[in-house]
């Protein structure tokens, strides 16, 4: 693919359930190297910028891990200033992305992350479309419903939704054309239900809004590794993340990973 891409990561939470009073995206894998080292490492070559949203309080402790980064220009930051939602991260932070043509939506906290995947979803994006990387998983805490070319549903358990056994889960990647997204959203806003445990107008229902609403074309890029899709939410997903690290670095295949 010829387009110029911009990844987003939001990143403004709070780390709470972790209990480090830090965002996840600064979390600690092994030996200094955190969440945002591995992030990065797997979107530098397939992406042209990166930029990351962070809270009030993670902006400091943020801008000082980066730094490099962020000196050289490949990477910016931006503040949420609440908590309203990974969409309010994404969009409010529109200004930056707009540029390009397209954006690749990033969960700060998926260590598991493969570069392959994000090579393939990269490659796989239609010029004006959305594309999802999926892998099934026996039990899916988020299931993606697809009919032929569409996405009809995003099932989500933290909003009391029941998940089916062998569902689609998504691996915290969402690929989407720039050109119009912005006022997409805002259509999007007009009628959008808040979720029904947190009250919050969620980013995941959108995209079949804009599969179905938007007629954006839909692109499925299959996983097959569900290790992918596992974020950081609580100490055993750490656990994880750190095994995998651990194995791979062994493996010496880590970074080519």
């Amino acid at each position: 693919m010829s387009e110029r891409v911009c990844a987003v990561i939001p990143a403004a939470g709070r780390g709470v359930r972790l209990g480090f009073g830090i965002p996840k995206i600064m979390v600690e894998i092994a030996g200094g190297v955190t969440v945002w080292h591995l992030l990065h490492r797997r979107l530098r070559s397939r992406t042209e910028h990166v930029h990351v949203v962070v809270s009030p309080e993670g902006e400091a402790p943020f801008r000082d891990l980066a730094a490099e980064e962020i000196g050289s220009g490949a990477v910016s930051v931006s503040v949420q200033d609440e908590p309203t939602g990974m969409g309010g991260a994404i969009f409010g932070a529109a200004p930056h992305w707009e540029p390009y043509d397209a954006i690749l939506v990033v969960w700060g906290d998926q260590a598991n992350l493969s570069s392959a995947t994000v090579r393939r979803v990269v490659a796989a994006h239609r010029e004006g479309g959305l594309t999802i990387p999926l892998v099934p998983m026996a039990d899916p805490y988020v299931e993606y419903e697809v009919a032929g070319s569409a996405l009809v549903r995003v099932r989500q358990s933290r909003e009391g939704d029941e998940c089916r056994p062998g569902g689609l889960s998504d691996v915290g990647v969402f690929c989407l054309g720039t050109d119009g997204l912005r006022e997409e959203w805002t259509r999007y806003l007009r009628d959008a239900a808040p979720g029904a445990v947190t009250g919050e107008v969620n980013f995941l229902p959108f995209l079949p809004y804009l599969s179905q609403v938007a007629d954006r074309p839909l692109t499925v890029v299959p996983v097959d590794d569900p290790g992918e899709a596992r974020g950081i939410n609580t100490q055993a997903d750490l656990d994880f993340a750190r095994r995998v690290y651990l194995r791979d670095t062994e493996a010496g295949g880590r970074c080519a990973r």
